[in-house]
């Protein structure tokens, strides 16, 4: 009766689980459990030697991958909580499609015990969530990364930076190529706030990185103007 009266007063965004209500682990179902299990998470993240600007998976003892040292991307750093496969694909699915923030909770868990992360988030000036664009936004409802963003410092987090001024098609219905040439010009820092940005280190948070197109062509809008640093950080990296 209690939950039925609340659901009767609260918006939809505020009608989820109550936290302290037993939860069933969305990849073994064990109960009691959080939104994912520490024994699936033991199982399915474990730590990864990954290419310190790219995030792809490298032989341990390796700091770089040879792509990167040919051509250098315009991330000075970059890391990845997991690889974008089971059982984190299709929460991420979840999460980013289908109306399910509080796994937000979960992501930003895996991404804090991820090496490298913390001293990350502790060194910058500022969070920016890639941004979606309008259409793109009023679809979903939320910007996941900014959900994401906030959870790991919303302190520092920031949405009014970094712009998106042209809607382009979902990347994963994109081939590599044209994932590369869609996003020129897709982003712009908000001329009246670019005292903001001058200067400082910016990490951009996103979901999942694929062949990085959106996270490349922002990092270079936010060095265009005038950002000394940008690295990223995402929850899962496409192989």
């Amino acid at each position: 009766m209690f939950v039925k009266l609340l659901t009767g007063v609260l918006s939809p965004w505020q009608q989820r689980p109550i936290a302290w209500l037993p939860s069933q682990c969305r990849v073994c179902h064990a109960w009691p459990s959080h939104p994912v299990c520490e024994d699936c998470v033991n199982q399915f993240a474990q730590p990864q030697a990954r290419c310190f600007t790219c995030a792809l998976p490298l032989p341990a003892g390796l700091r770089q991958c040879g792509a990167c040292l040919g051509n250098p991307p315009p991330l000075d750093q970059c890391q990845a909580a997991v690889g974008y496969g089971y059982p984190w694909s299709r929460l991420i699915q979840d999460f980013k499609f289908h109306a399910e923030p509080g796994l937000v909770r979960t992501f930003a868990t895996l991404l804090r015990a991820t090496p490298w992360v913390e001293p990350m988030i502790d060194s910058a000036d500022l969070l920016l969530p890639i941004p979606l664009s309008a259409q793109r936004l009023r679809q979903r409802g939320y910007n996941q990364a900014l959900l994401l963003a906030r959870q790991l410092n919303a302190r520092k987090t920031r949405a009014d930076l970094l712009l998106r001024i042209k809607d382009t098609p979902a990347q994963h219905s994109l081939k590599r190529q044209q994932r590369l040439t869609v996003l020129v010009d897709a982003f712009a820092v908000e001329p009246l706030r670019l005292a903001a940005i001058q200067h400082k280190r910016v990490l951009l948070v996103d979901d999942v990185m694929t062949t990085g197109a959106s996270l490349h062509a922002a990092a270079r809008t936010l060095k265009a103007a005038g950002a000394s640093l940008v690295s990223a950080l995402v929850i899962a990296r496409t192989a």
